[in-house]
Formats: C-alpha cells, sequence, structure tokens
C-alpha cells in the first residue's frame, strides 16, 4: 500500500518564523519544525493511499464509501467489524483467562504452606504470560496495536528451579496477571454492552424487512411495546415501523464509536500491562545507543589515524629526509643545502596547519573557552558560501551536547560547501524547553538524501544515540533546511 505521511511540529517563539517541512515520501514519518521559542510541540499525522499504490491524495475522487461522510460510513467499515470482533472473542478469552489464573494463583497460594505451591504459582504465571502472547496477537490482527513483546524469563542459572525462580521474581509476569484479573469483568461489560447496542440498532432499523414475521406468525400487529388485561400497544402503522427505523439507524449510527470507545480501553490494557515495561524499552534503547556511540568513537579513531598517517606523519618523514639531504650538501654546496632547509620550512608549516586541522577536528579550543556562537562563526567562515550565524542561547549547554552541535553544523556546512551549488546559507541556534535546536539553511539545488549510507543517515545516527531528531527538508528545487533537535542537559 502506498502511504504518504505529513508530520508537522509548531512551537512558540517571539519576532521568528522559521518552517520546516519534511514530506514522508519514502514511507516513514515526515516531520517539521516550526521554531519559536516555548518549544510547544504539536504533531499531526496524515495517510493515505491503497493497495495499488494509487492514493486518494489532493485532487483525486474518492470512490465508493470514500464519498461518503465518517460517520454514515462507519457501521459498515472494516475497522468497526474488527472491533466488534475483538469484543465478541474477549469474553470467551478472558473467561479461559480469568478461570486459570485465579484458580492457579489461589491453589499455589494456599499450598505455599509446603513446597508443591512454589512451582503451581509459577506454572499459573507462565500459564498468564502465554495469554498474554494470545492478546497481544489478537490485539496486533483486530485493532492494529503493535505491542512490544517482553523479554522472555532467562534464569541465570540452569534448572527448574532457577526457572521457578525467575517466574516469580518477574514484573512481567505478573502483570499479565493482573491483565488476566482485570480484563474479564470489562469484557463482560464491553461484550454486553457491545452486543446490546449492535443487535438492538441493527433489528430496529431493518424492522421494516421482518415486520411482516410477526402477523404471519406470531398473530399479532407487531412488535409489543405495552400490554395487559385490557390494552396492548404493538408497532403495526406505517408511522411507528418509520418511527422504529429511524430510531434503529440512529442506535446503528452511534454503535461503532461505542465499540471504538470500549477497545480504546483494551487497548490501554494491552499496552500497559502486556507490553515491554518503560525500564525494558529504555535499556534496550540505550543498548542501541551505546553500540552507535562505540561505532562512531571507532570511526572516530580511524579517520584521525588516517588523516595522521596521510597527512601530517607523510609531511614530516619528507621532512626529515630532506632535513637528511640538506645536512650531507652543506659542506660541499652551501646554497643548495639553504634552499633545501627553506623548502622544509614551508613543509614544517604545513605539518602545523594540518595539526591544527586535527586539533580542531577532535575538539576546538574556541569552542570549550567561548562556546557555540564563537565557533559556529568560525566553521562559518571557512565555507565557501556566505553563512549568516544567530546564536540565541541564555545559558551554555553540557560540553558533550555542545561538541555534537558544533560537529553537526560543521558536516552541514561542509555539505553546502560540496554540494548544494548555494548562494548563501544561515545557521540559527536556539533553546525551545528542554531541547537545543539547530538549524541550517541554504538556497541551493536541494535534493538532499537521508537515506541509508548517506553523510546525512550517519549524522542522523550520532544524534539518535543522544536522544536527538534529525529532520531534513530537501526538495529536488531547492531550498534545503536541516534541523537537529538536541536534548538541552545545563554544563
Amino acid at each position: 500500500m502506498a502511504t504518504h505521511q505529513y508530520g508537522y511540529r509548531y512551537g512558540y517563539r517571539e519576532q521568528r518564523d522559521v518552517y520546516a517541512y519534511d514530506d514522508g515520501h519514502d514511507g516513514h514519518d515526515g516531520h517539521g519544525h516550526d521554531r519559536h521559542g516555548s518549544g510547544y510541540d504539536y504533531g499531526y499525522g496524515y495517510g493515505y493511499g491503497d493497495r495499488d499504490g494509487r492514493g486518494a491524495g489532493p485532487g483525486r475522487p474518492r470512490r465508493g464509501l470514500g464519498r461518503l461522510p465518517a460517520g454514515v460510513r462507519a457501521p459498515v467499515e472494516a475497522r468497526t467489524w474488527r472491533e466488534f470482533g475483538y469484543l465478541l472473542l474477549g469474553l470467551p478469552i478472558s473467561v479461559v483467562m480469568f478461570v486459570w489464573t485465579v484458580t492457579s494463583l489461589s491453589v499455589g497460594a494456599g499450598l505455599l504452606v509446603t513446597f508443591i505451591g512454589v512451582p503451581v504459582l509459577a506454572a499459573g504465571l507462565a500459564g498468564a504470560r502465554a495469554f498474554g502472547s494470545l492478546e497481544r496477537v489478537r490485539a496486533r490482527a483486530l485493532l492494529g496495536v503493535e505491542v512490544t513483546s517482553p523479554d522472555p524469563v532467562r534464569p541465570r542459572k540452569g534448572g527448574p528451579m532457577a526457572w521457578i525462580g525467575a517466574m516469580l521474581k518477574s514484573g512481567v509476569s505478573w502483570r499479565h496477571a493482573l491483565y488476566a484479573l482485570l480484563h474479564f469483568p470489562w469484557a463482560t461489560f464491553a461484550f454486553s454492552v457491545a452486543v446490546t447496542f449492535w443487535a438492538t440498532g441493527w433489528a430496529l432499523f431493518t424492522y421494516p424487512l421482518w415486520q411482516w414475521v410477526l402477523p404471519m406468525y406470531a398473530g399479532q400487529g407487531g412488535l409489543q411495546l405495552y400490554g395487559d388485561d385490557h390494552h396492548s400497544v404493538y408497532l403495526d402503522n406505517p408511522f411507528e415501523i418509520g418511527v422504529t427505523c429511524l430510531v434503529g439507524l440512529l442506535v446503528t449510527l452511534a454503535t461503532p464509536w461505542i465499540v471504538r470507545a470500549l477497545t480504546t480501553v483494551d487497548r490501554l490494557m494491552v499496552v500497559g500491562l502486556l507490553g515491554a515495561s518503560r525500564l525494558e524499552s529504555r535499556v534496550e534503547e540505550l543498548e542501541s545507543d551505546r553500540g552507535v556511540v562505540v561505532d562512531t568513537a571507532a570511526a572516530d579513531l580511524r579517520r584521525i589515524e588516517r588523516d595522521l598517517h596521510d597527512g601530517a606523519q607523510a609531511r614530516l618523514v619528507n621532512l626529515a629526509m630532506d632535513l637528511g639531504l640538506a645536512k650531507e650538501k652543506l659542506a660541499e654546496d652551501p646554497q643548495e643545502a639553504a634552499r633545501m632547509v627553506g623548502e622544509a620550512h614551508g613543509e614544517v608549516k604545513t605539518a602545523l596547519q594540518e595539526l591544527r586541522d586535527l586539533a580542531r577536528g577532535i575538539h576546538p579550543a574556541v569552542l570549550t573557552d567561548r562556546g557555540l556562537d564563537a565557533a559556529l562563526s568560525s566553521v562559518a567562515s571557512r565555507c565557501t558560501v556566505p553563512v549568516t550565524v544567530e546564536v540565541d542561547l541564555s545559558a551554555r549547554p553540557a560540553p558533550a551536547i555542545e561538541g555534537i552541535a558544533y560537529f553537526t553544523v560543521s558536516e552541514l556546512l561542509q555539505n553546502v560547501s560540496k554540494h548544494s551549488r548555494a548562494t548563501r546559507a544561515s545557521v540559527d541556534v536556539w533553546r525551545a524547553g528542554d531541547r537545543l535546536m539547530v538549524q541550517v539553511y541554504d538556497n541551493g539545488v536541494g535534493g538532499a538524501d537521508a537515506g541509508a549510507g548517506s553523510g546525512l543517515a550517519g549524522l542522523a545516527g550520532r544524534l539518535d544515540a543522544v536522544d536527538g531528531i534529525l529532520l531534513v527538508d530537501s526538495p529536488a528545487a531547492g531550498p534545503t533546511r536541516v534541523t537537529a533537535e538536541l536534548p538541552w542537559r545545563r554544563a
């Protein structure tokens, strides 16, 4: 299915209105930044498309049910039927889960006076985790909820006793048991409400189609609303039948939204109790980021070694050879020796400049001494394109964040010099809430690719290692605007 997604993020900052927009034509989420100073962000996403890749975008007419308002087509949409099916299946599954969990936990707790209760409790928790796996699959298939599965129980030592101990100590296992206990009363309520509204709405809405059954087979004019020994009220005249149909239509139109409200609670329960905990997710994210940091550091060390080997080291070797030759010619040809010493002096200056550049690439002294404003102005002065720099920071962030911001701007300005064919560029740095925002703009040809394997992809990986984000807006005809968002950490 071809999908286009557009994202917008907004903030507030006085007297500034710089807009960034990313069209996620590659199927990933697009993000943009409209930067103003308070850093309030509001996310909006829109996706559209169909299986044959022909999206129902602007200028393309909708077909079939797509022409109807959402409230009218909701009762016959596939989503509504999937959610209703989820609620129907929820009751029998929750009954089995509840019975298993209550039985195993109560029996296990009662047998704790003996050793038998411990493995019974562990078996009950293992069963609850198995039911949780089933519920995640059901939520993914019918509700479209992607829930990260928690890590399996891994005892530090082998053997059944180690597994039992790990199962009983696992907070995930107890959360699955809690889900089984809480879901049963909720599933009973949701099943009753959903079936009642669904059956009542469709039965009343289609009443004119089956009303003839009552006088033919039941001997009465229609549905009985009231009856006693003296009189009865039936829905048997055209006006009453029409009103019944209208009431049924209203109930039918309202039922999908009631079903969606009920399944919203199920989504929250599945995500909150059956997924990986926030701590586990954070640990996994930090482990991934640590790998990125290690790889980046190794790549930097290789770059420094290559620059030293191919640059300053090679020049110093040539310089030593030239000075040796000059020493040999000093007695027999002083003028030639003086000329060679002069050339060696020039090589020394070049080698010193390369070493300064290399040291600046590792960490510039001006950044440590004077902060981002002076350091970015120094970088901008070496760009082949006129660059304006504006840094609006009332305090300095942590040195690590300053360094990442500096090297981000440095690499982006190198791209401007090499690839953009721009006539002007700008660098803006400001703080938005607890985030440090860096934006580099140029009026070049655009077409910057942030896909895998590009320099921008590597830069995005470095930012992601510190919970940062890189947003690229570079249409084919230009201009290009790259926004880096970093966490603000006070120095």
